[in-house]
Order: structure tokens, then C-alpha cells, then sequence
């Protein structure tokens, strides 16, 4: 899987709300969603998002790497991530 990075169009407040201009389409995310957005726009890959994350909360890497691609998939869908 190539590295994913968020559609240059999106705006993501801090309250989680995403919003796409160029169709006008919203989306809410939860603090995990909202996390792991901040840490690709930062440019990190799937494991450092994974690593990071993992060392700051009590999660099993193995079930946060499911709920991760499980969310990226969600993005996929919505073309909110781009192959990178």
C-alpha cells in the first residue's frame, strides 16, 4: 500500500468537522479520526501513525492497525485520501 495523504481541499477544524469545498460535503470525525488526519498531514506513514499512537494511549497495535485501515478505507471512500 503507497503512502496515503489527505485531499489538499480538505479543512479539518479542531472540533473534528471536515469539510470538503470543492462538493460542500461535511464529515465529523472522533479524536482518534482527528488524530490520525493531524498526524497525515504532518506526512507520517501508516506505522509511524500507528507507533505514535500507540505510545500515547493504551492500545493494542494490532487492533489499532485494523481500526486504522478500517478509517483510511472510510476516507478512500469519500475520496477525502489520495495515493501519495
Amino acid at each position: 500500500m503507497g503512502k496515503q495523504k489527505i485531499s489538499s481541499s480538505l479543512a479539518l477544524s479542531e472540533n473534528g468537522f471536515l469539510f470538503l469545498p470543492t462538493t460542500g460535503e461535511t464529515f465529523t470525525v472522533n479524536e482518534m479520526g482527528k488524530l490520525i488526519l493531524k498526524y497525515l498531514q504532518e506526512g507520517k506513514d501508516q506505522q509511524s501513525i500507528v507507533d505514535a499512537i500507540t505510545e500515547e494511549y493504551d492500545v493494542e497495535a494490532e487492533d489499532l492497525q485494523r481500526d486504522y485501515l478500517d478509517f483510511m478505507g472510510q476516507l478512500k471512500q469519500f475520496q477525502l485520501v489520495v495515493e501519495g
